[in-house]
């Protein structure tokens, strides 16, 4: 009777052992499946401040844009249209995809931008020659020590947000808004 009744309790736990792994299992699929969620919300940037933006960084034909967190895509749209430059808008936010696309083709510059829904810290900018951003200050931060692997001479406009101690090459006030520029030293 009681190797009977230790048996039961044996299978009994061995049961219960195997549902929680079961759902802990099933709990982390369901983590690593979740995408994961913007670090900011979507505010854009005014066109007057996107096109000093681009007059500081002094985008022409042969330059790569990236723009990171580049929600409706018009700092890559504005530049492809009016400078000729080829741009790649990356955002995580698949909504922000399918707008910035459908902007993308409604101004004509399909054939000169392309949109990427994705991390921006996992993105490899190594084509760039300028860089956008209007992030918060903690994620411009955390982005430094990547762009300052970059190629020397890459240049990163921010809108809103400085880097720190990394001073800041030239700064412009844009109605009320700031603007920082930095050109990627030499290594």
């Amino acid at each position: 009777m009681r190797i009977f009744r230790h048996s039961w309790i044996l299978a009994l736990a061995g049961a219960l052992l195997s549902i929680a792994a079961t759902g802990v299992r099933a709990q982390s699929a369901d983590t690593a499946a979740k995408p994961r969620t913007p670090d900011v919300i979507f505010v854009p940037t005014p066109e007057p401040v996107v096109d000093a933006m681009l007059q500081v960084a002094k985008v022409g034909p042969n330059d790569v844009l990236y723009d990171l967190g580049s929600g409706d895509g018009r700092i890559p749209i504005t530049a492809a249209k009016r400078f000729g430059t080829r741009g790649v808008g990356v955002d995580i936010d698949p909504v922000r995809i399918q707008e910035a696309r459908a902007n993308a083709k409604k101004e004509g510059v399909v054939d000169k931008v392309q949109f990427v829904q994705g991390d921006l810290f996992q993105q490899d900018l190594s084509q760039a020659t300028v860089i956008s951003l209007y992030l918060l200050p903690s994620l411009n931060l955390k982005l430094r020590p990547t762009l300052l692997k970059l190629k020397p001479g890459t240049r990163i406009v921010s809108h809103a947000f400085d880097m720190g101690d990394w001073t800041p090459d030239q700064t412009l006030n844009v109605d009320g808004r700031m603007v920082y520029f930095w050109t990627v030293p030499g290594h």
